[in-house]
């Protein structure tokens, strides 16, 4: 999986009048939270931390994130999980981080990248494709950024399900085994 380094100062003013003081100094307001760690407001450079989204844009990836405040910096593992953005502008308004542990197997969505041609396509079928993405489940850094496969192999009326993909070792499968990821429908032998 991808790993970025994101650097944050603690916010010690709140509140909307201070939010758009921030963004108006080039400051991206944020909140880290976790299931064993107490809510933290931060504050991030817009500029740094866009340029770090859109190295991971739509991909999953765990996030670094650096804090510096009076007693000096600590480091924790976060996923984002909400990113708000201004629908005119476009322009990055607020963060949400939660803290992860990398020990601890967590569900993760993984697009799925099909390649090659389908031996039943050159036969007068049609590639269906049914899935974009699979649940899996694992380490954050055990799971892959996407699953490549190949379906060279598939003949006139073949079917790949979730259960015939290729996982990683430690990652296993969060769906149901039985569900179709392609088909080649129709053509002859």
């Amino acid at each position: 999986m991808l790993q970025v380094d994101i650097a944050a100062q603690r916010r010690t003013k709140f509140g909307k009048g201070a939010s758009r003081s921030m963004r108006r100094a080039g400051q991206t307001p944020a909140v880290l939270y976790g299931p064993r760690i107490e809510p933290q407001s931060l504050m991030l450079d817009t500029h740094t931390f866009t340029k770090a989204l859109f190295s991971v844009h739509r991909r999953n990836a765990v996030i670094n994130l650096e804090i510096t405040d009076d007693q000096g910096a600590t480091v924790h593992h976060v996923v984002t999980r909400e990113i708000q953005v201004d629908p005119i502008r476009n322009d990055v308004l607020h963060a949400d981080f939660y803290v992860i542990s990398l020990d601890e197997p967590l569900p993760f969505a993984v697009p799925l990248h099909y390649t090659g041609k389908a031996r039943g396509v050159d036969m007068g079928g049609e590639l269906e494709t049914s899935l974009e993405k699979v649940n899996l489940k694992g380490k954050a850094l055990d799971i892959p950024n996407q699953l490549e496969i190949d379906v060279t192999p598939l003949g006139p009326g073949a079917k790949l399900t979730c259960g015939d993909l290729p996982l990683p070792a430690g990652v296993f499968l969060a769906d149901e085994a039985d569900k179709v990821c392609v088909a080649v429908i129709g053509g002859s032998e």
